[in-house]
Order: C-alpha cells, then sequence, then structure tokens
C-alpha cells in the first residue's frame, strides 16, 4: 500500500455520485484457524454520463491483495494501484457493465480494532458501519452504493457450527475435511455497511412472529451457551417492537427470518445489519441476577431500534455519512416513543432529558460542538455522537410536536413512499413532512444547520382588566464559528394554571421562530402560573424568573409530569449551586426550608407512581450541575452536592427510613412488574440519602441489603451507597459481590468495576489503578475498558484533581488502547475535550494531555482527531 499521508478531511459540500456503482455482490468466506480468504465477485456498472477511461476506484484496509480480474482475465499490478492508504484504483477504459473478482485474505483473529471481520471468543462476527467492510474484502464502501448480496460461508463444523449471514438460508450441506458450509441471500439491496457474518460454536432460542399480512417469521436469538438463559428478555422485547411497528406506523417485517446474535467484545451497542443484528452482549443478555431494572428497560428500547432500523435506515438508507441522524436521530425517536408505551412515559422523558443535558448540552458547548447533520469529519466513527443520535431525536420529536401524531404519521407514509429501496438525505425527509401537511419547513433546516444550544428567555405581562396574558419570548444561540446563529423554527408548549392547579386555558404550542416574538393569550381569567416548555418540547435552555415558592407550587399542581420533575430539579440545582458559590467565598451552606418541605410533600405524596416519585427526590447529575457554571469548579461543586443531600437526610431522616421500609419486597421471590420496579427505585433513593449520612447502622442496612439482595438492582444500589463509604461493611459487600456475582461474568464485572471507579472518595485514583491490574481486567474488551475509564472520568473531583494526576492516568489508558481499539479511545479522550470549561490550572493540565496525545507518533487518525479538534477551538 501507499505511505500514510496526511489525514484527509471529508466535507459534505464535495459529495459526488461514483463513475461506477456496483449493483450485485458474490462472497465466498473460507475460514481457517490462521486466517480467512473472501473471494469476492462483483457485478459493475458505469453510470450514465461517466467518461469511459473513468478509473474505477474501491476500498481496501488491511487487506492482502491475492488476484484481482475482471471478466475472468487476471489484472496484471500495472492496471491497479494504491492511489490513498485505503483505496485502490483501477485505471481504465473499462466496460460499461463487468464482474470485478478478487481474493484477499484477512487475519480475524489478530484484529483487536473489533472493525471489518474479526473473532470474539469462540465467534467469527463482522462490523461494517460506519467503514468496516473495506476490511473484510474490496468494495465501494460508501452507503449510496446499494446491492443485493449473496454469500457462502465455509467452516470447520465443530468449531463453528452455526453459519450466518444476512438474508434467507439457501442451502447448506457437508464438505470434506469435517468441513460445512451455507449460503444465504438477502433479495433487498443495501449499502455495504449493512453486511453481516457470524460463524461460531453459538447456543440459541427460537421463537415466531405471524405479521398483519399472515405472514410466518422465524426468530432466532443466539449467544455463547451459557447465556442462553438470560436471551428471553430480548426475545419478548423484539415481539412487542415488532407488533408496535405495525400498529403505530403501519411497518411490517419483509423477511422470513430475523436473527441476533450476542458479542462480548463490540464496540458499539448493536448493529442492524439487515436480518443479522449483531449485539454487544451488555445490551440484549438480561436476568434478575445479572441486569438491573434500567438494564431491562436499556435492553427493551435497544433490541426495538435495532428492530426499527430495519424500515428507517436499511429500506431507506443514508446517501452519505453526513447524513447519519437520518436514520439514527429518526431511529432513538421511534425506540423513545415504544418504551414511552411500554413503561411510564413520564419516567421515560425524564430519563431521556437527562441525557440530553448532561452528555449532549456540553458537547454542544465545546469543540466537538457540530450540527445534527456534521459538514466534515477525519474519521466518520467519531461523529456516532449524542449530538447526531440524541439532539437528532428531539429535532424530530419538534417535527411530531409541531405536525401533531395524525401529521407526523402522514409525513412517514410519504417518505417510506417516496424512497423506499433509496439512499436519501435530511433534506428529503423534512421535505416529506411538509409535503405531507402542506406547511412550510424552510427554516427547520437551520436545525441541521448550525450547533449549539439556543436559549429561550420568557418575559409574561398579565392583563387583568383584559384578562390578556402576553408571552415575549426571545431566543439566541451562540454560532460555533462565533457570533449569534440565526434564529431557529421551534415548537414551545406552554401551559396557564390556576391557584388550585386547574387549566384555565387548553395548553399552547407556540411556533417560535423570530429572534423576539410576542405571544398573546386570550380569555385568562386570573394571573397564570406558567408551565413553560412542557415534556422538553424543544432542545434549548430555558430562563425565566421564579422563586421557591413558586417551584414548590409546580411540583404539587403541575398538570404536566415532567414539569414537576423539572420544577424540583430547579429547586435543587438552585441550593447546590447557591452553596457552591458560599464555599468558593469561604461562606457557609445551607439548606433552605422550601426545599425540605419540597422533598417532605414528595416522600408523603402516595398518588405519584413510585418510579416517578423517586425521580423527582433525585438530585440533578454533577454533569447536569456543572453545565451552568461559567467556570467548572470540581471541588465546590462536589462538595456543596454531598452537603445538599446530607442535609436533607438529617432533616428527614425518619421519613427516609420509613420510606424505605415501607417498598422493601420479600427477598424469596423477584417482580418486574411496574409496581415491583418503583418500589426499588424508591427505597434505593431513600437509601442513597440516608448512607450520605455515614452512619454504621445505615451501612448495616447497606451491607444486609448487598448480602441478601435477590436481584442486581439492589445489589447494585447497595454496594453504591458503600463504595461511597469506605470501611468494613463496603470490603465484605465487594468482596461478595466479585465472588458470588462477578467473578465469572463479564457484565457484572463491568457493574462491579463501575462502581469503584466512580465512588468519590480520597482514595478514588489509587482504587481505579488498582482496578487495572486485576486478574479480571482486560483491555482488550470495550465494555470493561469504558466501565473503567469512563466512570472514573465522571468522578468530578478526583478526575480533576488539581495536581492533573486523574488527567495524566486516563491518556495513559488512552494512548496503551489506541494501539488496539482506536474508535473505543478517541470516544475516551472526548472526556477530556471541555477543558477550557474549567480553572486555568485544570485547563493547562488537560491541554496538556492533549497536547501529548497530539504529538504521540503512530498515534490513530480517530484519536488524533479528537485531540485535533479539542485544541483547535
Amino acid at each position: 500500500m501507499a505511505e500514510k499521508k496526511t489525514l484527509k478531511e471529508k466535507f459534505r459540500k464535495d459529495y459526488t455520485p461514483t463513475n461506477y456503482y456496483v449493483e450485485k455482490v458474490n462472497l465466498l468466506f473460507q475460514i481457517f484457524e490462521d486466517c480467512t480468504k473472501v473471494t469476492s465477485s462483483l457485478t459493475v456498472k458505469r453510470r450514465e454520463g461517466a467518461p469511459e477511461d473513468a478509473p474505477f476506484q474501491l476500498d481496501g484496509e488491511g487487506l492482502t491483495v491475492q488476484s484481482l480480474s475482471i471478466d475472468g482475465e487476471s489484472l496484471p499490478p500495472s492496471r491497479y494501484s494504491w492511489v490513498e492508504e485505503d483505496v485502490l484504483e483501477i485505471s481504465g477504459p473499462l466496460p460499461s457493465n463487468f464482474v470485478l473478482q478478487s481474493n484477499v485474505t484477512t487475519k480475524p483473529e489478530e484484529n483487536t480494532q473489533l472493525s471489518g471481520l474479526y473473532k470474539s471468543s469462540c465467534i467469527y462476527c463482522t462490523q461494517c458501519e460506519a467503514e468496516g467492510f473495506r476490511r473484510i474484502t474490496l468494495m465501494q464502501d460508501r452507503p449510496d452504493i446499494m446491492a443485493t448480496y449473496e454469500v457462502r460461508i465455509e467452516a470447520d463444523k465443530e468449531s463453528c457450527p452455526v453459519l450466518l449471514s444476512n438474508g434467507n438460508m439457501t442451502d447448506s450441506g457437508d464438505l470434506e475435511n469435517s468441513r460445512h458450509f451455507a449460503t444465504y441471500n438477502d433479495p433487498f439491496p443495501k449499502p455495504s455497511y449493512l453486511f453481516a457474518m457470524v460463524a461460531g460454536d453459538l447456543g440459541f432460542i427460537r421463537d415466531t412472529f405471524v405479521t398483519r399480512s399472515g405472514k410466518v417469521v422465524a426468530l432466532n436469538m443466539y449467544s455463547e451457551h451459557n447465556n442462553v438463559k438470560k436471551l428471553y428478555h430480548a426475545m419478548e422485547s423484539l415481539k412487542k417492537a415488532m407488533r408496535w411497528d405495525e400498529e403505530t406506523f403501519g411497518l411490517e417485517y419483509d423477511l422470513d427470518v430475523f436473527n441476533v446474535v450476542a458479542v462480548d467484545d463490540f464496540n458499539m451497542g448493536a448493529m442492524e445489519n439487515k436480518s443479522l443484528n449483531i449485539f454487544n452482549t451488555s445490551c440484549v443478555l438480561a436476568s434478575p441476577e445479572t441486569a438491573t431494572d434500567a438494564d431491562y428497560e436499556r435492553i427493551q428500547g435497544i433490541i426495538a431500534h435495532e428492530y426499527f432500523h430495519n424500515w428507517t435506515g436499511n429500506r431507506v438508507t443514508c446517501r452519505d455519512w453526513f447524513q447519519l441522524t437520518l436514520k439514527e436521530g429518526l431511529t432513538v425517536f421511534r425506540d423513545q416513543q415504544f418504551s414511552m408505551d411500554m413503561t411510564s412515559a413520564a419516567v421515560k422523558r425524564i430519563e431521556d432529558v437527562n441525557i440530553v443535558r448532561s452528555m449532549q448540552f456540553p458537547e454542544d458547548n465545546g469543540p466537538m460542538a457540530h450540527p445534527i447533520r456534521p459538514e466534515s469529519y477525519i474519521a466518520m466513527d467519531n461523529f456516532y455522537t449524542v449530538t447526531v443520535y440524541r439532539k437528532g431525536a428531539e429535532v424530530i420529536r419538534m417535527y411530531h410536536t409541531l405536525l401533531g401524531k395524525e401529521g407526523f404519521r402522514k409525513g412517514m407514509d410519504l417518505y417510506f413512499k417516496r424512497h423506499d429501496g433509496s439512499a436519501v438525505t435530511c433534506d428529503d425527509f423534512r421535505r416529506a413532512m411538509a409535503d405531507a401537511n402542506g406547511v412550510d419547513l424552510t427554516q427547520f433546516e437551520r436545525w441541521y444547520l448550525q450547533a449549539g444550544t439556543p436559549v429561550v428567555r420568557c418575559e409574561a405581562k398579565y392583563d387583568a382588566e383584559a384578562k390578556r396574558i402576553s408571552l415575549v419570548l426571545t431566543q439566541s444561540c451562540r454560532a460555533a464559528e462565533g457570533g449569534e446563529a440565526l434564529p431557529f423554527h421551534m415548537p414551545i408548549r406552554v401551559g396557564f394554571l390556576a391557584q388550585d392547579g386547574s387549566e384555565l386555558v387548553p395548553e399552547r404550542v407556540l411556533e417560535l421562530k423570530e429572534a423576539t416574538q410576542e405571544f398573546q393569550i386570550e380569555n385568562v381569567t386570573t394571573k397564570p402560573v406558567l408551565s413553560l416548555l412542557r415534556g422538553f418540547s424543544a432542545p434549548v435552555k430555558l430562563e425565566y424568573e421564579r422563586d421557591d415558592e413558586e417551584l414548590a407550587f409546580l411540583m404539587a399542581h403541575d398538570k404536566d409530569s415532567f414539569n414537576r420533575w423539572e420544577a424540583g430539579q430547579l429547586m435543587f440545582s438552585r441550593t447546590i449551586h447557591s452553596n457552591a458559590k458560599a464555599m468558593q467565598s469561604g461562606q457557609t451552606m445551607q439548606l433552605s426550608a422550601h426545599l425540605v418541605d419540597a422533598v417532605r410533600r414528595t416522600l408523603l405524596d402516595t398518588s405519584l407512581d413510585k418510579s416517578l416519585q423517586a425521580y423527582a427526590l433525585t438530585l440533578p447529575n454533577l454533569q447536569n450541575l456543572a453545565e451552568s457554571m461559567e467556570i467548572v469548579d470540581p471541588d465546590a461543586l462536589v462538595d456543596a452536592y454531598k452537603f445538599t443531600k446530607k442535609e436533607i437526610a438529617k432533616s428527614l431522616r425518619d421519613l427516609l427510613l420509613k420510606t424505605y421500609e415501607a417498598n422493601l419486597l420479600p427477598t424469596d421471590s423477584f417482580d418486574n412488574d411496574a409496581e415491583a420496579i418503583g418500589k426499588r427505585r424508591l427505597k434505593n433513593v431513600c437509601l442513597g440519602y440516608l448512607a450520605a449520612l455515614g452512619e454504621k447502622d445505615v451501612l448495616d442496612i447497606c451491607q444486609k441489603q448487598a448480602l441478601s439482595a435477590n436481584c442486581m438492582t439492589d445489589l447494585v444500589a447497595a454496594a453504591s451507597c458503600l463504595a461511597a463509604n469506605p470501611g468494613e461493611q463496603c470490603d465484605k459487600a465487594l468482596d461478595h459481590f466479585y465472588q458470588q456475582h462477578a467473578k465469572d461474568d463479564n457484565l457484572v464485572f463491568c457493574k462491579w468495576i463501575a462502581i469503584q471507579a466512580a465512588a468519590c472518595t480520597d482514595q478514588a485514583l489509587e482504587v481505579a489503578d488498582k482496578l487495572l491490574k486485576h486478574p479480571s481486567f482486560t483491555i482488550k474488551n470495550p465494555n470493561i475498558c469504558r466501565s473503567l475509564f469512563i466512570s472514573f472520568a465522571g468522578n468530578m473531583k478526583h478526575f480533576h484533581r488539581a495536581d492533573g494526576s486523574g488527567h495524566r492516568w486516563l491518556t495513559d489508558r488512552i494512548l496503551e488502547l489506541d494501539k488496539l481499539n482506536p474508535q473505543t479511545a478517541a470516544k475516551i479522550l472526548t472526556k477530556l475535550a471541555g477543558y477550557k470549561r474549567f480553572d486555568a490550572t485544570r485547563q493547562a493540565s488537560m491541554k496538556s494531555q492533549l497536547e501529548r496525545v497530539r504529538d504521540t507518533p503512530g498515534v490513530s487518525k480517530d484519536t488524533m482527531e479528537i485531540a485535533m479538534r479539542s485544541l483547535a477551538k
């Protein structure tokens, strides 16, 4: 191959169709112990209007090319060359139609990047999104090249009894030397990133689903044999998702079989390959002994997400990778709606908004800020971000809010009618929504063009004589390149409450389009208490002055469950920020009586759903709180957080203990219904408050729960409380956790190390370093790496030690990991990207580590891009 060249940045504006396109792919995989041989036959056509002497370019990375031929005639080396590190060019002229055959070898056993074809434990598997297919064989590895695939897999029958690929199996049988084969045909054209192949010794469960048209679909879920019993929740979740998509969007599954394979070593959460979804084990395996209630709900959502991609991603896919949010933002919105229907809609919305605020808002406010449709990239893997996924989903939700449920469905129907079987753009989706509803969504495109989190300010004036309230909404957003962004088109849901909590007038959806816009609401008989931005109707920061008394009123009376929770979060945040400022200035930290009374009322409110009650009692997370600080002070913020939690526990100790005891469940049986989940959530939130006191009798309760827990939810909750209170009870509980649960289970081991790495204790860095040397730790497994490294990076006070030791420790790990798995290393490096938000000492420390990464010879393009972007702005 050619020598490594300067990192190449790709731009959306430079998109052009290829001169040739592959319309059919035939693949032969011959898997052996030391290598895999891949024979590829590509049926190629020259695009109309392309020059006859145009060269044909193919993507390939890390391959040993044995031979190339066109229409059966061998190509001499003089006809092709590596014009870029990963681009092979065959010189023209070429026929208008031809078949290109290539023979390459690859070594999946040595592939630690987990991209392309690799081996995880006993399983050969693939991961091709975004640009992994080029690591399997030569191909136009871009999403606008959609081809049909026929695949034959040959392997040793004893070590690889299961052979899978996309589509329907058309043949199988035995071969010489104890080998066997299977062939597959996928009749639906797809881009190369949706190709999948699996071979290995796998256990499985089977089921069927009957579609609304009467077709029987075979459902198969595969895992390593010892994990088969943990597949049943995923299977039930899949059937629920298939039925929901038929009922909600009229979308029916289109093949005869749907396979899911669980793989332990996997960079992503899961992959929607046509009819052969490959999942990270953490996103599919569940049992009460190994998975928390949150895991069960997360698995249900991810199973649904990947299935929903069959239409929003597979049948209609992206023209280019800049359009990634077209499939991901839309499908995240769909899985969120599904989860809201399957569980508590209010709780699900709170969870989703927490992710946006704690992860996406900081990204929008840092050097990695980008629109949901990025304009450029160096390594596409770096743009599988919370902005593309989560903010993208919020943009789709705004379509839904603006157009209504029926209008959104009309837009979806037109989108599929126009584009089924095509690779399209975000603009095509927006046009379908506009055309189906006869509305102008031109300005709405700015959500795709501009980065940053808008700030919406509200001023209200009530005219008692006219019975009219005027709302003046002002929006502003700092553009990524400086200056002000152009005004967005956004829906602001508003409620108007009387003093008894009733709605004075029906809820309004105000369409804010201008920088400043006035809205007048008539027939408002008394001055209302405003319930603004209900349901978080737009991904913005809201500024509106309220006192604690008004927030307490909203906590008690707002008809919108999200805004009831939001009022409490604002009260908590105001107190913690005030105490952080007090600590910085050497003053005494305090707790307001309004806040204590609000928490007491929430504890006593038996009318609330217990899960919602638990969330209403939970303090805002530190990332959300940090986002509101002009300069982040980890020491002051964490100490203020701890003080607030401890003082609430002191004031309400007896009530918290009573609530904890009232929600205990029998340990001789396990229930996973909404009531049981709610009880566990509520009692464990109470336990968290009580543990903040650090009292021996409370820690004894934590230890008892940890040692007697009949489910992972209660064990994790109790162990987390104890990890923050080092001592005899902690040691005993963590030892029990490891010996009885984590020792022989990677996913449980991940929980065990994450709990310890996240615990805010003076020994946090030393604990993380000790875990690094634990015999069960391996840097080659992405789940284990993330559990330790990401958890420690979230340990705000100790990761951001003023002496820089936490930053240096994480950078050491990143540079080690980058040699094996650049994609995961780059993701972890983003934890240093927001250095400009901190004080000068911490800024210098974080910046020096980013410069260290940038200046390290041989660092991957994935990790280099994060370092360069972080330092550039």
